[in-house]
């Protein structure tokens, strides 16, 4: 996309969120005259070599000067709001910039342009933001995809991409997209949440559980996280992976780069689409198989979806101790049904119950994370894998929250837990000096 056509992406749309009521016909009016006026007076031979903060100023010189021009009956209020959406529309995402900005909202989902929710602390709300129209919201997509060198048309209605600032973004297109055009953006956390966050603030597991879950990472065991879209999967991994020690070579895998390691040796690593023409496909398997040869200690994959399910349990049962990896499922049992049904699709032909051996031998913790009804995230259970009887891989919980009712507000009233079983891998966190008093199973220990 050219300097031009980020500049004219949008003429005449709604002003930002801040405001309680929507945006006067009036002002839709002088807007759309302003931005109009600004493009045809601009220099955008000279805007383009600007830095953003110089050109955002010059855009609000600009804008003054021809308020003053058209001696506009605007007040100061007005004046400033008209100023902030036209740089947002000419240097931004028009009118779910602020959107971007709020570090509350979570999730900005565009059912259409005059439709558009936002996920703030885990519940869903209807923001009082809108597109002008169907076009309005097909040039701000474009625009979004045309960042990170992507295209969405007819001929390829939907795109999945990351901006910039490592937010994913899903977008569909008619004629797939009945309604009009949709977009999807789940925003990427600039200050990555921390293992106290999840113990002291959202409650999403205790102190025991957390203490743990830190021993688990530190003593390279093998971990797979499950759960739902948007329990927290993602976030807890980001979590964990911040155990591993620095001296370790981490290589990590994923379909759009969320993972915020801090460890000075990580290679990241990252799948692509097929291109215009359906070729250039590198999918997860092959990742996964590349990294192999890169002499990695750890191996984190950001989902396992598909065929590199067998890959990855052959390199956590060849030596890569420790690698992480999350999977959608409802329950732990469900998790391990997912992954032997990837494993199928690598037409390997195994039959099921070497498929399950190879699953027992290689993952030995499942951690499941729920998003509740309230919005909250939750550990709902941790459990150990301990072997296999007959044709079943055996598991044994270790910790759980139980749900017993909900109060007149709607929120989850609940408790974690022990089952009061020892692990077994307590004794592979004692070889690496981590020691698990008894008193952490008690069953009769009850947390909020």
């Amino acid at each position: 996309m050219s300097f031009r056509e980020k500049l004219t992406a949008v003429r005449s749309v709604p002003s930002g969120p801040a405001e309680n009521q929507g945006p006067s016909e009036a002002y839709k009016q002088l807007k759309g005259r302003i931005h109009l006026k600004l493009l045809e007076q601009s220099d955008l031979a000279i805007l383009e070599t600007l830095r953003p903060e110089q050109l955002r100023q010059e855009i609000a010189t600009m804008v003054e000067r021809l308020l003053d021009d058209e001696q506009a009956a605007v007040n100061d209020l007005e004046r400033r709001t008209l100023i902030r959406d036209i740089q947002h529309e000419m240097l931004g995402f028009g009118p779910i910039e602020l959107l971007m900005a709020d570090p509350t909202v979570s999730d900005i989902l565009v059912n259409r342009f005059d439709s558009i929710y936002v996920e703030r602390h885990g519940r869903l709300e209807l923001s009082n933001v809108t597109f002008t129209d169907e076009k309005h919201l097909l040039r701000i997509i474009d625009k979004i995809v045309s960042l990170v060198g992507r295209r969405i048309d007819e001929s390829s209605p939907m795109v999945d991409a990351r901006l910039p600032d490592g937010s994913r973004v899903n977008a569909v297109i008619p004629p797939i997209a009945l309604d009009g055009p949709m977009m999807s953006i789940r925003r990427f956390a600039h200050i990555p949440l921390k293992m106290e966050d999840l113990v002291d603030d959202l409650k999403t597991l205790t102190p025991e559980m957390a203490m743990i879950l830190e021993g688990l990472a530190k003593a390279k065991v093998n971990i797979l996280i499950s759960g739902g879209t948007g329990a927290g999967k993602t976030t807890l991994l980001n979590i964990l992976s911040g155990y591993i020690p620095a001296s370790e070579r981490i290589v990590t895998i994923e379909d759009a780069a969320e993972l915020q390691l801090q460890q000075p040796h990580v290679v990241r690593m990252e799948s692509r689409p097929t291109n215009i023409e359906g070729k250039g496909e590198i999918n997860a398997r092959a990742l996964v198989r590349n990294a192999l040869r890169m002499r990695p200690d750890r191996i984190v994959i950001g989902e396992v979806r598909g065929a590199e399910a067998v890959d990855m349990l052959q390199a956590m049962n060849t030596g890569h101790e420790g690698s992480l990896t999350t999977i959608h499922a409802n329950t732990p049992r469900d998790a391990l049904s997912r992954l032997e049904n990837m494993i199928g699709m690598a037409n390997l032909n195994l039959p099921h119950k070497a498929a399950r051996q190879q699953i027992a031998s290689a993952i030995t913790v499942i951690i499941q994370q729920l998003r509740l009804i309230d919005g909250k995230r939750k550990v709902t259970s941790i459990q150990e894998i301990t072997g296999m009887e007959g044709e079943i891989i055996t598991m044994q919980e270790i910790f759980a929250y139980r749900q017993t009712g909900i109060d007149s507000q709607g929120n989850i009233i609940g408790h974690f837990h022990a089952t009061g079983i020892r692990p077994k891998f307590s004794s592979r966190l004692e070889s690496f000096g981590i020691l698990l008093a008894d008193s952490m199973f008690d069953p009769t220990k009850h947390y909020l």
